[in-house]
């Protein structure tokens, strides 16, 4: 037998270091991994403890009241539906598109999209109130022959969400399955039990492979148009009413772009505290942070855009309802939170043109917190500001300060951190094969 070649056993021993740095990684947790996870759970519990005295009180602690009747809750949901967004775009699209960076950041963005997902499922139920009613929303067959009504935002967000949630469900499982049987193949008693399970009996044969390949093909060219659609969708909620501020067919463009921008900035804000807390440095290099800043970038431009168009149609039609609650978000009652949006969506980001910023981590860092603020502050001047200056003065009003619905608010992102810091212990947070595949 001839020896084997050197370049080959430098590789082979390359191999073996990723597969050691990934799993060591979900190995025994450090002390701010453990204070991280302490502060997110204690967020949670929150979050648990509002809803129930919501439930125990009823709606009224929420703050919402007449003309507002949508306000933080439907907020959080159009803002989480959002972030799951981009994690489709940096596995699925950029998958199709073999970008390289994208194996630094693909498996992180589909878990947030699997776990923010869930927190906006959430969002539906409390607006709800009485949730032991929720099975209303579903279109199952009974024997009174009553349906649900097809005509009710909340009917389309359950088909739009539910249909987004198992397809990324999908995508996500499916591409890691081969990593979870390296994961079986390193652990052993219990562990080993549970990994084996979940790898669904994968040996790596190349019939399997094949298989493989084509099936995780198929998945990113389906969820691909999801990304246009479901968040369209959800615009739809706003665009088909005869509200002023709402009623215009830009919003299906615009929310998609925010949607990828919020959760671009989301991506970035997760995956660097990540990578310097799992000590993935080696993995996760500076010159993929300045790709997906440059996502962050070309989305922001997208996003004032459609601010600025936004502006010129209403002023441009004419239309004195239209004006007016243009004119209110700018100097009206949440004008504060109008301004902030603006900071953090149009302006800060422009700084990322400079090559020197994109390349800074913490101004990256700090910079994404400010588009995450600025994103949910969109949401929620689009929402509150339309419904509080509706067509009839009589009928205007604002809603009231509810610590109950901030604490819900703050609550979801606890629930939303927590479970990605539970998935960095349990999963491996990069893609061992894709990894390796690089180094061939």
């Amino acid at each position: 037998m001839s020896p084997e070649a050197p370049g080959h056993i430098e590789i082979r021993e390359q191999r073996d270091q990723v597969e050691k740095d990934i799993l060591t990684s979900m190995k025994k947790p450090s002390l701010l991994f453990l204070a991280c996870l302490g502060f997110t759970v204690a967020l949670a519990t929150v979050l648990l403890a509002c809803w129930g005295y919501q439930i125990k009180t009823g709606l009224i602690v929420s703050g919402k009241n007449h003309p507002v009747g949508w306000y933080m809750y439907i907020t959080s949901f159009v803002f989480w539906v959002g972030i799951a967004h981009s994690g489709t775009l940096i596995s699925a699209i950029l998958y199709l598109l073999r970008a390289g960076f994208r194996k630094s950041f693909n498996r992180s963005a589909e878990a947030m999209t699997v776990f923010s997902l869930m927190v906006a499922g959430m969002f539906p139920l409390i607006h709800l109130g009485r949730i032991w009613l929720f099975y209303w929303l579903m279109p199952y067959p009974n024997q009174r022959q009553i349906w649900v009504n097809f005509r009710s935002p909340l009917i389309w967000d359950v088909f739009a969400v539910g249909t987004y949630f198992t397809v990324s469900l999908i995508f996500f499982y499916v591409g890691m399955i081969p990593d979870l049987a390296i994961v079986r193949r390193c652990s052993d008693g219990f562990k080993k039990r549970i990994y084996s399970v979940l790898s669904l009996g994968w040996l790596g044969t190349p019939s399997q492979w094949r298989h493989y390949n084509q099936l995780y093909l198929l998945l990113a060219s389906l969820a691909t148009p999801l990304v246009l659609s479901v968040h369209s969708v959800v615009s739809w909620d706003f665009a088909m009413s005869i509200v002023p501020g709402w009623h215009t067919t830009i919003f299906a463009p615009y929310f998609v772009a925010g949607a990828i921008f919020s959760g671009t900035a989301m991506v970035i804000l997760l995956v660097i505290p990540m990578r310097r807390m799992l000590s993935l440095e080696k993995y996760i290099s500076v010159d993929d942070f300045e790709n997906i800043a440059k996502i962050l970038l070309f989305t922001s431009l997208i996003v004032t855009y459609s601010y600025i168009v936004e502006f010129c149609l209403a002023f441009y039609s004419g239309n004195i309802f239209e004006e007016t609650v243009y004119k209110y978000r700018v100097l009206g009652d949440f004008k504060i939170m109008f301004w902030i949006m603006i900071f953090g969506n149009s302006i800060l980001p422009l700084t990322l043109f400079i090559r020197k910023l994109r390349r800074n981590l913490p101004y990256l860092f700090v910079t994404s917190i400010f588009v995450i603020i600025g994103m949910w502050f969109e949401r929620f001047v689009i929402i509150v500001t339309s419904l509080a200056r509706d067509f009839d003065p009589y009928n205007w009003g604002i809603p009231n300060l509810s610590i109950i619905a901030i604490g819900i608010v703050l609550g979801s992102f606890g629930l939303f951190f927590m479970m990605f810091l539970l998935f960095v212990k349990l999963f491996p947070v990069l893609s061992i094969t894709e990894l390796k595949e690089k180094l061939e």
